[in-house]
C-alpha cells in the first residue's frame, strides 16, 4: 500500500514537499515517480527515480525547480517543489514501477491515493 503526506496551499513562489512511502521489504527494488493531474485533464508525468537513485528524469516545466529524491532505508519517497507557480496547482500522484519507463510513461499499476496542492497567485 502506498501512502502520501505533504501537500497543501502556498502562494505563487513558496515551497511545499511531497512524501510517499510503501510498506515493503523491497521499496529499493521499486522505480519510484510522481505524476500530477490538472483539473478537467489527463494524467501527466512529473519526475521519475531509478531505484538507486542515481538517475532522475524531469518533465520540463518543472525542472529546475523539483526534485525528487528517495531514502530506501526509510521507505520514502519526495518531491521538493520549489518556487511553486499557479500552474501546479492541482493531484500528485506517486507511482512505483518494476522498470524506470513504466513509471515514466504511467504505465505501472501502483498508485498512490493523491495529494492536493493549491497555489494561489
Amino acid at each position: 500500500q502506498m501512502e502520501q503526506s505533504g501537500g497543501g496551499s502556498v502562494q505563487a513562489g513558496g515551497s511545499l514537499r511531497l512524501s510517499c512511502t510503501i510498506s515493503v521489504r523491497t521499496f529499493h527494488a521499486y522505480n519510484m515517480g510522481w505524476f500530477r493531474q490538472p483539473p478537467g485533464k489527463e494524467r501527466e508525468f512529473v519526475a521519475a527515480i531509478s531505484q538507486t537513485g542515481d538517475r532522475t528524469r524531469y518533465e520540463d516545466s518543472v525542472r529546475g525547480r523539483f526534485t525528487i529524491s528517495r531514502d530506501n532505508s526509510n521507505n520514502m519517497l519526495y518531491l521538493q517543489m520549489n518556487d511553486l507557480k499557479p500552474g501546479d496547482a492541482c493531484v500528485y500522484s506517486c507511482i512505483r514501477g518494476g522498470s524506470f519507463e513504466s513509471v515514466v510513461g504511467g504505465t505501472s499499476f501502483f498508485w498512490g491515493q493523491g495529494t492536493q496542492v493549491t497555489v494561489s497567485a
